[in-house]
């Protein structure tokens, strides 16, 4: 995969840390040796979805907090393909939130990627479900009252089983962690702080380089109880762990489907003819 842009210049403002989560994505691709005919992309609205107009990928634009049902249907039609989900926080916290919750418990054979910004940025900057308590905007003028959600915390008790944290202004650990997520066989979640320039001055690059550390060295990622005391230090300490906090081989949702034993319920490599699923339907 070619790590340019597709020739359309995205919509994100200057300096926005989605510019480097899509930069991360396309090389973790290239690197992995996707093509754009064998990896699948499911994105949500929100800032983060505009990369469904220049990733070149099977890709699916959801609605709102939809992306990751979607993207399970994409891998139980191709079970052997790689499934990515590129999600904001908003829109996969908040109105997806089931949906993160089910996955997580289902295993599902999906990485996703979650531009966690603070804020709703498309709609120029109400809080979301990741907004700092006491965080003013147009739709808290007086600061919201709600604690923010700990993604970490959440997916690792709903049973994740890949549970990642990056950041937008540390390119080259997020690549890595993004072909990990990939490879991994379950349920990946990679939460990446990422600066919106424009409505949140909270949570700045500054912010996350003072607050954020990488893993030591000799972590155990594989012990749960560690994972989730790194986890809560983002609400209990305003400490930011960088890193695979967590990862646990179990078999996946589609592993256990005898159905997909002999072969895929969407038999062909590279799918074309929409006609033949939509013909009864129209009839």
């Amino acid at each position: 995969m070619s790590e340019e842009f597709n020739g359309n210049t995205p919509t994100w403002c200057p300096g926005c840390g989605d510019w480097a989560i899509g930069a991360c994505i396309k090389r973790a691709f290239a690197d992995l040796n996707f093509h754009p005919w064998n990896v699948m992309v499911a994105f949500g609205i929100g800032c983060s979805g505009n990369m469904n107009d220049v990733l070149k990928s099977y890709g699916f634009h959801s609605l709102h907090g939809r992306a990751l049902p979607q993207a399970i249907g994409m891998k139980l039609g191709q079970h052997k393909m790689p499934v990515v989900c590129v999600v904001g926080d908003g829109d996969c916290y908040g109105e997806g939130g089931n949906h993160i919750l089910h996955a997580s418990r289902g295993n599902h054979d999906i990485t996703v990627v979650v531009h966690d910004n603070g804020v709703y940025g498309l709609t120029t900057g109400q809080v979301s479900p990741r907004s700092q308590s006491g965080q003013k905007s147009k739709s808290t003028p007086s600061g919201t009252l709600d604690a923010p959600l700990n993604p970490l915390a959440l997916t690792l008790s709903q049973g994740a089983t890949f549970v990642a944290q990056g950041f937008a202004g540390n390119a080259l650990q997020l690549i890595d962690l993004i072909k990990k997520g990939v490879a991994h066989k379950g349920f990946s979640v990679i939460n990446v702080l990422q600066p919106c320039v424009t409505f949140n001055k909270i949570n700045t690059y500054e912010y996350y380089r003072d607050k954020a550390y990488e893993l030591e060295a000799g972590y155990d990622a594989h012990n749960f109880k560690a994972a989730m005391d790194k986890a809560l230090q983002s609400t209990q300490e305003e400490k930011f762990p960088l890193g695979v906090l967590y990862q646990h081989e179990k078999p996946t949702y589609t592993d256990q489907l005898p159905q997909l034993e002999e072969k895929q319920l969407i038999d062909k490599e590279r799918f074309v003819d929409f006609g033949e699923l939509t013909k009864e339907f129209c009839s």
